[in-house]
């Protein structure tokens, strides 16, 4: 695919305060030529979570700071558009952590191929993704909740402590 001309997000500086307009810069580049074992993808959807703020900063924390001058990256669903990777095949969709751009450039690694004749593709940046598997094994490997038990989910308006609740009262717990 020549000439397909990629957008992309970047962070332009660390925030102070709540980040504004001047904290992002939008730029246009052309897509890479695909080398043996890639795959482009054109991105559908975006995922927006709440730890992505606390990487804007260059705070120590356990998750590694964006770059300035780099693109975001978060989850991304996409759909495969051509593939030089003989795991992937055109017309797939999969997600990953991926650039804020229209178009990434892949070696397949980290990417989940998502068939969406089982759930919609957009349920693997919620209860199908990173929100629902951490509210999962963290409720249920960690927490060890037994029914009859009273869970509190302080978050409970956010992605993970939805499907906490949720998970929380299939176990037969009482939810605050």
């Amino acid at each position: 695919m020549t000439n397909l001309l990629n957008r992309k997000i970047l962070l332009a500086s660390r925030p102070v305060g709540m980040p504004d307009e001047s904290n992002f810069e939008f730029i246009e580049e052309n897509v890479p030529e695909l080398q043996d074992g890639e795959v482009l993808i054109r991105s559908l959807y975006l995922s927006v979570d709440p730890y992505m703020r606390g990487r804007m900063s260059d705070a120590k924390s356990y998750a590694k700071p964006y770059e300035v001058g780099q693109p975001f990256k978060g989850g991304v669903v996409g759909k495969v558009i051509e593939s030089k990777n003989s795991r992937f095949e055109a017309g797939q969709y999969v997600d990953g952590l991926m650039e804020w751009a229209e178009y990434n450039v892949s070696d397949g690694s980290g990417l989940r191929r998502l068939n969406p004749e089982l759930a919609p593709v957009t349920t693997a940046l919620h209860v199908l993704g990173m929100p629902g598997l951490t509210a999962y094994f963290g409720l249920l490997y960690i927490g060890e909740p037994k029914e009859g038990e009273t869970v509190v989910v302080s978050g409970a308006s956010g992605a993970v402590g939805t499907v906490v609740g949720q998970i929380a009262k299939l176990k037969g717990c009482r939810v605050v």
